[in-house]
């Protein structure tokens, strides 16, 4: 379509390996412009990687971040940024916001190069060609589902008869389509993502998709749609197919320093290389700054003290090893009235200070899903044993365990849940979804720039505010897309 840049050319890989090597010079998806005709299985495979290296953009992985996390109560903006995506953390949201123009570009990117390559290959003409049709069928998907996330209404709001996002089920470029609801964007998303688990066959590692990433993919849809029984089903298929174990507590909490890989927890991640470091472009510098020198990152968005006080109720949680306090002579350091807990959960990939590889997908999730699920289905000792398996395994027990009996003052099975998901998934781009969907408030009754009341800040899940506006670029150039309030 003509709001998408119709001069969009598929970006094209030089030749990678299946497997990482331990040569920090080679990349999973290393990519150079280039245009070439898709003529040969190895032309396909590729413009595949070329595919894949949509994703590592910063314009992509930065702005998934921030538009997903910012807007949540796990973080706090310490004072003044001339980065536009604070107006996600404010809720200051104006059409012309550059993060969501760009993500939403290079969403579409992501979009048309995959489409190139689906619409190439016909089912059955090999196995070969069977899978790269799967994993450009889940890149699809996830482009779809992460747009509609941020410019659609959480399903439950009308049943998903909400405006959501144009589909883009082909590579034509020159039509200008009107939103379709959330509802068709999610069967979208549903059908791809089950294609795709038929059509692949290869175990993957983490950087590429495989059947087991398209299930896990499917458990959240699910999950988000309030499908809870479909939620399970592929949560069971992921944790069945025992291609994943949780990462024991130590590897667990030095888990951010690690290729992504190498950790068993992982099911997909965004890869990033040395070669691929943005440095002070980077998540981890928004959110971290070494405390001894203090030259690393901006380090200008810190964990709540909300956030802080929840984890400091149990100071054996592994989960500390995720926040590094900025203490100066045993003395805790503000910026504003902000304490400076800076997170570290993007930090130190191969011991480079900004260095990550996000992950998009992991089994904690799988776990937590079900648990949900199982929660909202009445099945509360099912609900229980999930929470308590990743309590575990974040070095808790005896009385930090919950049993149906003993809820710790939490008053529902579904608050349990939901507070461990906030704990296990924090940084990770699911809070405000986790509250908005559940027709919770967000409340940030804590120090920091919440706009226009700095201690004190609520966020109702029918706000206008709790998605985004469909970019001014994308509106001035198609006539048939319609506003957000």
């Amino acid at each position: 379509m003509k709001a998408i840049n119709t001069k969009i050319f598929l970006i094209l890989t030089v030749l990678v390996f299946s497997t990482m090597s331990c040569d920090q010079d080679l990349k999973p998806y290393d990519s150079l412009p280039a245009s070439a005709a898709l003529a040969t299985p190895a032309d396909i495979q590729i413009a595949t990687y070329g595919t894949y290296s949509t994703l590592v953009n910063e314009f992509y992985t930065r702005h998934l971040h921030a538009l997903n996390e910012w807007p949540g109560d796990n973080i706090v903006q310490s004072g003044a940024d001339g980065d536009q995506a604070s107006l996600a953390a404010s809720y200051l949201h104006i059409p012309g916001m550059t993060p969501t123009r760009d993500f939403w570009l290079q969403s579409y990117k992501l979009i048309y190069s995959a489409n190139l390559i689906i619409e190439r290959i016909k089912d059955g003409e090999s196995p070969e060609l069977d899978q790269l049709k799967g994993e450009n069928l889940y890149l699809r998907a996830m482009g779809h589902f992460n747009l509609v996330r941020l410019f659609g209404r959480p399903y439950p709001q009308g049943q998903g008869n909400n405006p959501g996002i144009p589909i883009r089920k082909s590579a034509v470029t020159d039509d200008l389509p009107a939103r379709n609801t959330v509802k068709e964007v999610y069967d979208f998303v549903i059908a791809d993502l089950q294609k795709s688990a038929e059509l692949m066959h290869e175990d993957k590692n983490s950087n590429f998709a495989s059947r087991e990433v398209a299930y896990a993919l499917l458990s959240r849809v699910y999950l988000y749609k309030e499908d809870n029984a479909n939620a399970i089903i592929y949560a069971d298929k992921v944790i069945n197919s025992k291609r994943y174990e949780l990462a024991g507590t130590e590897t667990y909490k030095k888990s951010p320093t690690l290729v992504p890989e190498s950790n068993p927890e992982t099911i997909f991640n965004i890869r990033h290389t040395i070669a691929d470091n943005k440095d002070k472009n980077a998540i981890g510098s928004l959110l971290y700054n070494d405390p001894e020198t203090l030259s690393t990152g901006w380090g200008e968005y810190y964990a709540s003290q909300n956030f802080k006080d929840l984890l400091d109720e149990h100071p054996e949680d592994a989960r500390h090893a995720f926040i590094t306090i900025h203490m100066i002579n045993g003395v805790l350091q503000y910026r504003g009235t902000s304490p400076q807990y800076f997170i570290n959960k993007f930090n130190w990939q191969e011991g480079i200070a900004n260095l990550s590889s996000p992950v998009y997908l992991r089994l904690a999730e799988m776990y937590l899903n079900r648990a949900e699920a199982n929660a909202k289905l009445g099945n509360a000792q099912l609900a229980i044993d999930d929470v308590n398996l990743i309590r575990k395994r974040a070095n808790l027990s005896g009385a930090a365990l919950y049993t149906v009996s003993d809820l710790k003052g939490r008053g529902s099975i579904l608050n349990v849940v939901l507070e461990e998901r906030r704990l296990e998934l924090a940084y990770e781009g699911h809070r405000p979804g986790d509250l908005f969907r559940n027709n919770l408030p967000l409340v940030r009754a804590y120090p920091g720039m919440h706009g226009t009341d700095n201690f004190h800040f609520r966020v109702e899940p029918t706000d206008p505010r709790v998605v985004f506006y469909i970019p001014e670029r994308e509106m001035n150039i198609n006539p048939n897309l319609t506003q957000n309030p």
